[in-house]
């Protein structure tokens, strides 16, 4: 079991480092237009690092609710501390929304929600859900019109404070919005029922993401060759927004691959000191998320002598190696400071508080 832990904490301290590079590149960088190969390769980030943050909290949440003989009374009582920890991600997110307009934590919140109501059913209706949740997107594809509510020369949301747009943002275009990307939540909580035990489930998992992965790309080298009309090619070539079927199923598939290194690696060197590092890291995910969006933001801004504004970069982009190399430092302290937290306290900060709250 304590193996086990180790490679979900390994692929979330994979998943905030990740973040960590997307968020910074968003606020201060030129992710959406590089012009060089480092530029490039930081975008290489964009949905991974969502994808495995947002599976590995359903994993998280499914491994909390794992035996099959709970009483009655223990089911109500997890569903209660599932729904409070919901509520607390929902209410940090939206007070940082105020500071960073691509929070991730409300929308967390929404998924751990609807979870809280699927905890003890057979894992296959995880599945079900999660083909269902990528649906009703694509079917209000035909209903709303995507880029409703957006202002994309700043990447702001016009009416979010309102409740018709709250509810859109919510749902439906947000950055990570209920549909499609509970999907990956409903994902998560579906590989957190299987038997990381056994070998094979680790084998097949790896097999399937590289075959998915490998489809997604030969058809957006089809694209590039093209064969598509621009329609199709949008569709398949599209990037995190707006999140349509191929770019959930690559993301998924780069998460099936990533996950199951995570748990070998933490099988192997349960005992390396450098992963029992990152294992501190993982399990600090929402602290370092907080963390890098606040401090990690106003300390980036009075290095490159910037505004931070929390929308995308409108002064003269930084360099991408320069965002690299941040976002490395930034990283390399806050695993120094998982270990230094370790020492004196059993969970991050605001792990701490979210579980006095829920508990």
């Amino acid at each position: 079991m304590q193996q086990r832990i180790i490679g979900f904490d390994l692929a979330r301290a994979y998943a905030i480092f990740g973040m960590f590079i997307v968020n910074f590149n968003f606020s201060f960088g030129s992710i959406m237009a590089p012009t060089e190969s480092v530029g490039h390769f930081l975008n290489i980030f964009t949905g991974n690092s969502t994808a495995i943050f947002i599976i590995c909290a359903g994993m998280g949440v499914s491994l909390m609710t794992n035996k099959k003989d709970y009483s009655k009374e223990e089911k109500v009582k997890l569903k209660s501390r599932i729904l409070k920890r919901s509520l607390f991600l929902f209410a940090l997110g939206l007070l940082l929304y105020n500071w960073w307009t691509g929070d991730i934590l409300h929308f967390y919140g929404g998924y751990m929600h609807f979870a809280a109501f699927f905890l003890f059913i057979p894992k296959r209706y995880y599945l079900v859900a999660a083909i269902s949740a990528i649906l009703v997107f694509h079917i209000l594809l035909f209903i709303i019109p995507i880029t409703t509510g957006w202002d994309f020369t700043t990447f702001k949301y016009n009416d979010f404070w309102t409740p018709l747009g709250f509810l859109r943002n919510t749902f439906y275009n947000g950055w990570n919005s209920m549909f499609p990307w509970l999907s990956y939540f409903l994902i998560g909580m579906w590989l957190g029922r299987l038997n990381w035990n056994d070998k094979f489930i680790k084998r097949n998992i790896f097999l399937f993401g590289i075959i998915v992965f490998i489809i997604i790309q030969a058809l957006r080298f089809m694209v590039r060759q093209g064969f598509y009309n621009k329609f199709w090619s949008d569709y398949i070539m599209a990037e995190y927004f707006p999140p349509y079927l191929p770019f959930v199923l690559i993301t998924m598939a780069f998460a099936f691959m990533v996950i199951p290194i995570c748990i070998v690696i933490g099988d192997k060197f349960s005992n390396n000191k450098i992963v029992l590092a990152l294992q501190k890291t993982g399990q600090m995910t929402l602290s370092h998320y907080v963390i890098h969006l606040t401090l990690g933001m106003i300390l980036m801004a009075h290095l490159t002598s910037k505004h931070y504004t929390g929308l995308l970069e409108d002064e003269k982009p930084t360099e991408p190696i320069y965002i690299l190399g941040y976002s490395i430092l930034f990283y390399f302290f806050s695993i120094l400071f998982s270990l230094f937290w370790s020492k004196i306290f059993k969970h991050g900060p605001f792990e701490t508080l979210m579980r006095k709250i829920s508990n």
